[in-house]
């Protein structure tokens, strides 16, 4: 069995620090404050609203990463 768990607190850094976003700029696209997206990072899960917020603000589907987790049926 392959990965099973997701931080995805992390996964939302990572994909900031690869597009070179800060967390002013992610705090503004969401309308909340900085500590706020701090609080984010350290999160191992996260509502759906907010991470379709999150992916749309990002351009990254962070839905892919759990649904790449499931294993379909040999049948």
């Amino acid at each position: 069995m392959g990965k099973t768990y997701i931080h995805i607190g992390n996964a939302i850094h990572e994909e900031m620090s690869r597009q070179g976003c800060t967390v002013q700029w992610l705090s503004q696209q969401l309308g909340c404050n900085r500590t706020n997206i701090y609080n984010i990072f350290v999160r191992e899960s996260i509502s759906t609203d907010l991470l379709l917020k999150i992916s749309i603000a990002l351009r990254k589907d962070f839905f892919a990463l759990y649904s790449g987790l499931l294993e379909t049926d040999p049948e």
